[in-house]
Formats: structure tokens, sequence, C-alpha cells
């Protein structure tokens, strides 16, 4: 589980408004990944998503794998699948700082482990000593090698969860809370940061936010995927960081404000030239989908 591991969030039959949402009412479970980190994903699911929609997720999940973990802990990319107690003893540093942000919303967590052959049997059970002793769950995701017989035991581990769902969600901050203190909060409470640098464009935006009547939307912080801090080569794990806010975006639309922390590219990962303007309606047929 490195910093930017997945994690999804479960809601459990009438326990969460978003089991009763148009088909998902059909199903006494519902499944979503939330987003992409706990910093990251979880962060705006809860704060905005969740309390827009009026959602209560029972309890959330943090997937993790020994080479990721490994790889928080120092190893070389080459021979993380080895066995190495004390680089995996360093890597759950990472894992520790995202169980802390999703309890300090009240949920419930279940660590899962997805096993790869080569994941020994004294690294699993430390692994499970390890969050027994955080107090949080833990099974082993075998789904890979054994099929739906190997993620039983994450299956029956969220049905026991969600038997007792998490309390309330606790949000980071208060609508009624100015846009700085909401960057602040999140910085501090999520992030582990000391402290928030605001740059004279944000300083500039936040007038114009005071003056629009626009303090009450939530705050999506735009960040690194890398890292706690908003530098890519500074992990945060020790906390001696303050947040760097460039620019406050308002997407009124969409109904929040954009802090965007960093030199960063808020939508990475697109082409110039989009694969839609290929797609098209032939003679009845789809084409320029592959």
């Amino acid at each position: 589980m490195i910093h930017g591991g997945p994690f999804a969030n479960i809601a459990h039959g009438c326990n969460s408004l978003m089991a009763t949402k148009t088909a998902m009412q059909f199903g006494d479970y519902v499944v979503t990944e939330a987003g992409f980190a706990t910093d990251l994903g979880a962060e705006k699911f809860f704060n905005i998503k969740c309390r827009k929609a009026g959602l209560q997720p029972a309890m959330s999940v943090l997937v993790a794998t020994s080479q990721a973990l490994k790889l928080s802990g120092g190893a070389d990319p080459k021979t993380m699948m080895l066995p190495d107690m004390a680089v995996l003893a360093k890597g759950v540093r990472n894992l520790e700082k995202h169980i802390s942000i999703l309890k300090s919303f009240g949920q419930k967590v279940l660590v899962v482990l997805n096993r790869y052959q080569f994941d020994t049997a004294e690294e699993i059970a430390w692994l499970r000593n390890w969050c027994a002793g955080k107090e949080v769950a833990f099974a082993v995701n075998d789904g890979f090698t054994n099929g739906g017989e190997g993620a039983l035991e994450m299956a029956q581990a969220v049905v026991d969860i969600c038997e007792k769902p998490s309390s309330p969600i606790q949000y980071t901050y208060e609508l009624s809370d100015d846009i700085e203190t909401k960057i602040r909060k999140i910085a501090t409470t999520i992030y582990g940061a000391t402290d928030v640098v605001l740059y004279k464009k944000a300083q500039d935006m936040i007038k114009k936010i005071k003056t629009l009547g626009l303090e009450h939307l939530p705050v999506c912080m735009a960040k690194t995927q890398y890292s706690f801090t908003h530098d890519p080569a500074k992990s945060g794990l020790d906390g001696d960081f303050k947040i760097d806010v460039d620019d406050l975006v308002i997407n009124q639309g969409a109904g929040f404000i954009v802090a965007v922390c960093g030199e960063m590219v808020r939508m990475p990962g697109l082409p110039k030239i989009p694969q839609a303007n290929n797609i098209d309606v032939v003679d009845g047929k789809i084409i320029g989908v592959s």
C-alpha cells in the first residue's frame, strides 16, 4: 500500500441512503471504489459527495500489497517481491497514515492484502497482528489464484463489520467555515501538515469568493497523488511540511472551490486529441471505440 493506493466504501442495506438510490436498492451491499488514496479520494468522497448526497458508508476498505508496502519502506523495485520483514515494518507507516485518515471520519476500516504467490506466511501473519494492534480488521484476498473462494475471508469480514456499521461521518470541516479555514483543516487533519501557505493569487481569489457569497461551498483539493505534501519528492510522513496553495478556482456548477496546490496538471493522462473525436455511428453501427 503505497501512497495513492485504492480504497473502497461499502454501504449495507438501509444503513446508508446509498443503498436506496435507484438500482442500488436491489443489492444488500453496495461497493464503491470511491477515489484515489484516502488523502485525495476519501477526503473528497466524505467531505463533498457524502455530505451533498446524504450518503453514510458502513465501512471503508484499504487495499494493500506486500510489494507496495516494501516500496514505501525503501525497498528496491527489483527485489520488492523478496521477503524482508525489516523493510515491511518500515513500509506500514504509510498504511498507518491512511488508516488514521479514515478513522478521522469515524469509519471502521478493513485492510485487505491482495496476495501474490511470493507472499510468505510469516509476512501475512505479521501484517495481521500489526492490524490487530491498530484496532482494524484484516483479511487476505486470494481471488486471483483461487477465484471466488479466495475472496471469502474478505467478504465475510465485510459482512461482519457491516452488522455494526460506522458512526455518522465526522466531516473535516463545517460548510460554515470560511475557505481558508476549510483548506487549513484539510491540510492539518488529513495531510498532517503544520499549516498552509496561500500565495497572492489564492489570496485574491479568497476576496473574490467572499464578494460573490460562495464561502459556503466545500473545497476540492488539487494535490499530487505521490505524497501527503504538495511536493511529489517528499513523503510527508514526518509531518514537517506546509501545504502551498497557488490558486483557487470557482467551480460553481459543480458546487465546490478547487484549491490548486503546487505545480500539477489537474486532468492528467488526457491526449491532445480525445478518442471521442473518432467515435461515430455509421449505418447503425458504432465505430471508433477501440
